[in-house]
């Protein structure tokens, strides 16, 4: 739910707006936005235009009258415009729209249900008003209910708000971030589709939904996690359609973009890339949820043994790495550090009996294989510190996960190396970049600010407390006036980059959190 005060010289208005929360107590919309403007002083003119723009401007919308409510409608879709006290509504070619007056004590309502391939529900005003009551009481006891308690309370529930809003309710998946093509450096071209729910982001997800005490969520993300991985099984997909399929086609719309930063993309080639470190995360998470308390079916449990099974044969192959480069394919040492946690983390469910214990010993040979490939030809003794890829002297923001997903310890030596030549080189302040090498596209982007809050925890575990606590101060205020962050940052101005909110940023920050919590209790 938003609130936004606008304060004119005529008086001040406040809008709400929200999507609502159904109310099981009566037929209401699957879909639908809520828009309450009330006269809080003076009189303010008021304007509003509903331009309906269906597949993506690409299908001609039909506007008409049904039961005296202006709807358009576009093959199975539908969106009806209800309006109360809100003006007359008038219909043009292209737009619903009205005007009227905001007088101070008054109250206007707008709905707009939205219905795909069923019916459309047009509500009566009090059912709108009351489900407006009952979203706003469904958020707060939701909130109430987070269970963490620590420094940065208000920036956690925030970031925890922000998860639970990117959760597609009919199947459980967790969408990266929930708009399309907002770019990375404006005017540029790295404009991405992230309404589709990463891999990368499964522990992570997982973990925070148990440390926010959001068990139902935790449970829905990880069986949705089950089926759509099954889809591809034993191969994994670096990304997944938020209902589970596989296919993600990437195409260019005939748009504009955002301040003039084209070309605008749906749908996002990276699903067909080679992405090792996913194998990790899928085993990292799985045994997240087991500690956790529950339980692994047996065809899951087969599945993840027979996924340890193909780490075996695939982590030699070089991939498009976490970030999903598109130059040639490499041997990058975090996509080899996740094949370990991989192998480490089947060896021990194996050990637990969660999961068939057949070829233990083969995972065991290939985990050593692994750690003698990162320890040989990924670490720079020069640098004293892990590097981008094989026999490469780069750097990665991404190597911190080796810590944080424990490849090594946190008081390996080698991993406090990592950590103080990624703040050599490629921290900015309280901003952290990806890398600095080429990865097949042009021009630039901003920091990465889950990477800034990778830092503040790897600092926190190597036991640079005030460090870390330093760092996280910092980047708690670089958040929005509503608690959110984006994908990137443009250090220069501060201004956000990328999509937003951005899923992964606000699980780094919850990661980041508790971490420090926890080394500080």
């Amino acid at each position: 739910m938003l609130e936004t005060t606008f304060t004119t010289a005529g008086g001040t208005v406040l809008l709400t707006d929200t999507l609502s929360v159904p109310d099981t107590r009566s037929l209401a919309p699957g879909r639908e936005l809520l828009r309450r403007i009330e006269g809080l002083a003076g009189s303010v003119p008021m304007r509003w235009s509903v331009q309906p723009r269906f597949g993506y401007g690409t299908r001609a919308s039909r506007l008409a009258h049904r039961a005296g409510v202006p709807v358009a409608t576009c093959g199975p879709d539908a969106v009806a415009v209800c309006a109360w006290d809100a003006g007359q509504p008038q219909c043009t070619a292209e737009a619903i729209t009205a005007q009227f007056r905001a007088d101070v004590g008054t109250r206007a309502m707008i709905a707009l249900p939205y219905a795909d391939q069923e019916p459309l529900v047009l509500p009566a005003r009090a059912e709108c008003e009351s489900r407006l009551q009952h979203t706003t009481a469904t958020w707060r006891q939701w909130t109430d209910n987070r269970t963490y308690t620590g420094p940065w309370r208000e920036a956690v529930l925030r970031s925890a708000l922000a998860l639970k809003l990117l959760v597609f309710a009919p199947s459980g998946a967790v969408a990266a971030a929930a708009t399309c093509s907002l770019p990375e450096r404006i005017g540029g071209n790295r404009n991405w589709d992230y309404r589709f729910s990463w891999i990368r982001d499964s522990a992570f997800t997982l973990q925070a939904f148990l440390k926010l005490g959001c068990a139902p969520e935790a449970t829905g993300y990880f069986w949705w996690l089950m089926h759509a991985s099954q889809l591809t099984h034993p191969r994994l997909n670096v990304l997944y359609r938020l209902d589970g399929g596989a296919r993600a086609p990437e195409r260019t719309l005939a748009l504009s973009g955002y301040r003039g930063s084209a070309p605008v993309r749906v749908g996002n080639a990276a699903a067909g890339q080679l992405q090792l470190d996913t194998y990790g995360e899928l085993l990292q998470t799985a045994w997240l949820y087991a500690a956790g308390g529950h339980r692994l079916d047996a065809d899951i449990a087969r599945r993840l043994a027979e996924t340890a099974d193909f780490v075996c044969t695939a982590w030699q192959q070089p991939d498009a790495g976490i970030w999903e480069v598109r130059s040639r394919p490499e041997h990058f040492t975090q996509s080899k550090m996740m094949c370990w946690i991989a192998l480490d983390r089947a060896l021990d469910l194996a050990k637990q009996q969660l999961i068939p214990d057949r070829h233990t010993d083969r995972w065991q040979r290939r985990r050593h294989a692994i750690a003698t490939f990162v320890e040989t030809r990924c670490f720079s003794p020069r640098l004293n510190s892990y590097v981008r890829s094989a026999e490469s002297d780069d750097l990665d923001a991404s190597l911190l996960l080796g810590l944080l997903h424990g490849y090594r310890a946190p008081d390996d030596s080698r991993m406090h190396g990592t950590v103080a030549a990624i703040q050599r080189t490629l921290q900015d302040g309280p901003y952290v970049h990806r890398y600095l090498g080429p990865d097949g596209l042009p021009g630039s982007e901003g920091a990465f600010l889950a990477c800034s809050f990778w830092l503040a925890e790897a600092l926190a575990r190597c036991g640079h407390l005030d460090e870390a606590a330093h760092l996280m101060q910092q980047l708690v205020a670089l958040a929005n006036d509503v608690g959110l962050y984006s994908e990137e940052i443009d250090p220069a101005t501060g201004a956000f980059l990328g999509n937003l909110p951005q899923g992964l940023s606000h699980l780094a920050l919850v990661s980041a959190a508790c971490a420090i919590e926890q080394a500080t209790r």
